[in-house]
């Protein structure tokens, strides 16, 4: 296993914990303008189940071609958690043919979709929403590091962090009530960096990612724990830790 594999999550659990935080993300074809997706789901087959407008052009044009299907690419966007100088954190593009799903099959899919995601535009499909299918050929991520692609099996083989749904609240919350969590988790940070202001850019089962907020632009760190954590307990621990609060179990010194 190698020390990025330890450190930080893998390509493809960044991607999935990017579709679950994805509120909305945009759907391109070839000819037409983008729309948005209310729902963006990846199936156990390796698909995508996405739903889009009835009445644009992108339902028209994919129900219309039937089994030939449409070129298309879905991409999404994972926005830091606070109000940044950049705000996007990484984008993922991926590319694959459209098919309409068949109306005998829409309540099944609705059903394995909404046991993972009961997003409640699911309810408005064959009403404000048309159920669409992509089929993957290629998932492409982009951050501030570089852009890797990912094989459909290996997406399919990761999981999504187990706190990302929660991170934007936690995020938010240490920004605004708990400075002295940040200046802690800053007096990690190497002297050069401590110079910008330094904001909490991501927090996942492998450990805390601080943005630095400089003169000379932006820098990101990310400070790991000790072993990847996977419930609230194991992550406080490993958050005290990382601070160097001496009470890692959250215990108090006794008094005299």
């Amino acid at each position: 296993m190698s020390l990025a594999t330890l450190h930080g999550p893998t390509t493809a659990e960044r991607i999935r914990s990017a579709c679950v935080r994805a509120g909305s993300a945009i759907l391109a074809l070839e000819g037409s303008e983008p729309e948005t997706t209310a729902v963006h789901h990846l199936l156990a087959d390796g698909s995508f189940a996405i739903t889009v407008p009835s009445i644009g052009v992108a339902a028209a044009t994919v129900v219309s071609s039937g089994h030939a299907g449409v070129q298309a690419v879905l991409e999404l966007t994972d926005y830091a958690p606070l109000p940044l100088r950049e705000p996007v954190r990484s984008l993922v593009w991926i590319r694959g043919r459209l098919y309409p799903v068949p109306s005998s099959s829409v309540r099944e899919v609705l059903d394995l979709v909404a046991i993972e995601n009961p997003n409640p535009a699911l309810l408005q499909v064959g009403s404000d929403y048309t159920l669409l299918r992509l089929e993957i050929e290629s998932v492409v991520v982009a951050d501030a590091t570089g852009a890797e692609s990912v094989g459909v099996s290996t997406l399919l083989e990761a999981q999504p962090d187990p706190f990302c749904a929660m991170e934007t609240c936690w995020l938010r919350h240490i920004d605004a009530d708990h400075h002295d969590m940040v200046d802690r988790l800053a007096s990690k940070l190497p002297g050069q960096l401590r110079r910008g202001r330094v904001r909490p850019l991501g927090l996942d089962r492998y450990g805390v990612r601080l943005r630095v907020e400089g003169e000379d632009g932006d820098h990101d760190v990310r400070l790991p724990f000790g072993k990847p954590v996977d419930d609230v307990h194991g992550l406080s621990q490993a958050i005290r830790i990382l601070m160097g609060c001496p009470f890692v179990n959250g215990l108090r010194a006794r008094r005299t």
